[in-house]
This record gives structure tokens, sequence and C-alpha cells, in this order.
């Protein structure tokens, strides 16, 4: 099957995931067009049979791309495997690290009319050295009050990458089977 995974990205870490989620499903034996949320704003269901969105949060919000993609291919996407999966800092603290329980993710499934066939949160990355002067310090600030390192030559990813793996393999079998929400099993 062509399987569209599209990634809302600042500063790459996110369209990592996607990247890693692609391949997992190329392994599985599908065909993946891997791309940025704001170049495809669009889902042809003649071209591809499923879709996957990553999408990162910057400064507690998801990016309005995101919001017009689901709103606008909600109906296309609910005719087939969808899958939405958000990436945050927020997610590094337990008890924040599930979909229901991060606020940033859960905001946007409830406030959406997309309902994706399988959802999921990751731990980002802080990577200071990539960040222009304005994000370093706003994040500092924001990093200072959660614990998190503030100096700013920390590089730091905190993803679960197992984690990412067993998403990847859980929408597989939605693909194959063509579950209905809330119907894969975890391995």
């Amino acid at each position: 099957m062509d399987i569209l995974v599209l990634h809302s990205s600042r500063f790459g870490h996110t369209t990592s995931i996607a990247g890693r989620v692609a391949e997992h499903l190329q392994q599985a034996g599908h065909h993946c067009d891997l791309g940025p949320l704001e170049r495809n704003t669009m889902v042809d269901p003649q071209q591809h049979g499923a879709v996957v969105v990553g999408a990162s949060v910057r400064y507690g919000h998801f990016t309005r791309a995101v919001w017009h993609f689901a709103r606008r291919n909600a109906e296309r996407l609910s005719g087939m495997p969808s899958a939405f999966f958000g990436v945050n800092l927020v997610a590094t603290k337990p008890g924040k690290d599930q979909v229901d329980t991060n606020a940033y993710t859960r905001k946007f499934l409830e406030r959406t009319p997309w309902e994706p066939t399988l959802r999921e949160v990751f731990a980002g990355e802080l990577d200071y050295p990539a960040y222009n002067p304005v994000d370093r310090f706003l994040i500092q600030q924001i990093m200072s009050r959660t614990g998190k390192p503030t100096d700013s030559s920390v590089h730091e990813v905190y993803t679960d990458w197992e984690r990412v793996d067993r998403f990847s393999r859980d929408f597989a079998k939605v693909v194959a089977r063509g579950y209905a929400c809330g119907d894969v099993g975890t391995d």
C-alpha cells in the first residue's frame, strides 16, 4: 500500500521520527511518500491508502498548518487508516507521556474533527546549538521552570526510539488488517 508520511517540524527532530516511521513501514512492505506537511495540504485517496502525520509543538502549540490539514482532510482521513503523533518536551515527564495525559496532544485531538486510527506522543529533543538566539533564550526560560538543562551547549535527545518502532509496527498492522480506531494491540 502507498502510505503518505507527513511531518511538521521546526528544527528537524520530528522529521527524523517521521523518517524512522516511514523506514519501518517500508520494511513491512509498503511504499511511503515522506514529506513536509506544509507542502502536502490535501490527501488524495487515489494516491495513498493511509496517512501518518507527525507534528512538533512550539511554544505550546502545533502549527496552524497542522490544524488546517486536520480540518481540511478530516473526512478523507476518516475513510482510511490514519495515524497522528505529537512531539514535545513535556512528554519527557512521567505521567505526561501518554496521549490522554499530554495536554498538547490531547487538546489537539479533542478539538479537531479528525479521529486518527492510531495516536501517540513522543518526547522530543533539546538542541540549544541549533536554535537562534531568541528561540534559545525563550526555551531556556521554559526549561528552567521544568528542571531541564539550560546550558546553551546542551543537545539531548529524549525520544524513546523503541516506542517509535512499536508505533510503526502497530500502524503497519492497522494498514494490513484495516482496523478501526482502538483495535490495535501492543507487542
